[in-house]
């Protein structure tokens, strides 16, 4: 059984991204990619929104394959090999090894979560909130970046209620914090 994981860069005030909707969070540098690198690397199978996933599609880009950095030509090649499942109402087909799913968010959650081992990421605030309030979010990895972004779009949506646990802390490149967290069951 496979392990559910929100995982998202962060400022400071809680946001993911900015008040005009870009990722106004800094670029991780070469360090801090190679942890993002190897977090893809260990994922199962990533579950994308649709504004997650269009915005990473960028590295599915051929162009991907000549960038400078070789840690960026390695997290594009991680990307690639992961298996992807979007949930869109509004795409009307999907890039390489990616599926795209028109609804039962939950079930295919459950189902993905029963019949995969190792980690399933989720990205994107909204999904990640569908799947919180059904239960199905095993971790959150918020990673704390040292800026304020002053509003935009939250890592916890609003109205979303959880208690939560630590399980531990972890320094990053670039000033990062990697705070970590699962629900607490209340009977």
């Amino acid at each position: 059984m496979a392990t559910i994981v929100y995982a998202m860069l962060i400022s400071l005030d809680g946001y993911i991204a900015g008040p005009s909707g870009d990722i106004d969070l800094p670029v991780p540098e070469e360090e801090l990619h190679q942890h993002f690198n190897d977090e893809m690397r260990r994922t199962s199978i990533a579950l994308c929104g649709r504004r997650m996933y269009e915005t990473m599609r960028f590295w599915d880009s051929p162009e991907r394959e000549i960038a400078a950095e070789e840690v960026e030509r390695n997290f594009a090649h991680a990307w690639r090999a992961t298996p992807k499942i979007v949930f869109s109402t509004t795409l009307q087909e999907v890039g390489p090894n990616a599926r795209l799913v028109k609804g039962d968010v939950e079930g295919v959650a459950r189902s993905l979560r029963a019949d995969t081992d190792g980690e399933i990421s989720v990205s994107g605030a909204e999904l990640s909130s569908h799947l919180a309030r059904a239960g199905l979010i095993d971790e959150y990895r918020l990673y704390m970046h040292p800026v304020v972004l002053g509003g935009g779009k939250p890592y916890f949506q609003s109205g979303l209620s959880l208690a939560l646990k630590p399980l531990g802390t972890e320094q990053l490149a670039q000033g990062v914090t990697l705070l970590r967290y699962a629900p607490i069951e209340i009977d």
